[in-house]
């Protein structure tokens, strides 16, 4: 397997739903790389998954990858087996509802396929320098969207090439 690369992630959202941000930090050799983005009339979970999703399209070459979030529902879906679950049971949930966000949970999966991937969940708002630093970004991919009076987000990167 590839080189290893460190994702950090963060969604956030006014209004739920609302406005939403989402922001991640990926770390590879040193060198980090900050991506960032926004969307209207969203959910905090869409807006988590989407900076994992946008992270892990970043990677151009299957990589071992250790990614950080401070969603539950994100990390949990992959480490207690519920997405696994969720497809044998053809997307429908315990209760035996449609699953939420179906469609960035095949995405996710697509994604991460390439990669050896481990979900770790961080304590959100806890003195935890990147997930703090994605909180940040997240918040203001909100404001800027709402600044700028737009209909559509583009994302923004800094860093690697």
């Amino acid at each position: 397997m590839g080189e290893v690369v460190e994702i950090y992630t963060d969604g956030a959202c006014s209004g739920n739903p609302g406005t939403g941000g989402w922001a991640a930090i990926l770390v590879a050799r040193g060198v980090e790389k900050t991506i960032s983005g926004s969307a209207v009339a969203t959910t905090n979970n869409r807006m988590e998954m989407t900076a994992a999703l946008e992270a892990l399209k970043r990677l151009k070459r299957p990589c071992v990858v250790n990614l950080y979030s401070d969603s539950a529902y994100l990390v949990s879906a992959f480490t207690r087996g519920w997405i696994e679950n969720w497809q044998r049971n053809g997307w429908r949930n315990a209760a035996k509802d449609p699953v939420s966000n179906t469609d960035l949970w095949q995405e996710l999966l697509q994604a991460a396929k390439p990669h050896r991937v481990t979900w770790i969940k961080v304590q959100g708002h806890a003195d935890h320098e990147y997930n703090n630093r994605c909180d940040k970004l997240a918040v203001a991919e909100i404001k800027k969207f709402r600044l700028a009076g737009r209909q559509t987000a583009e994302p923004a990167e800094q860093g690697l090439s």
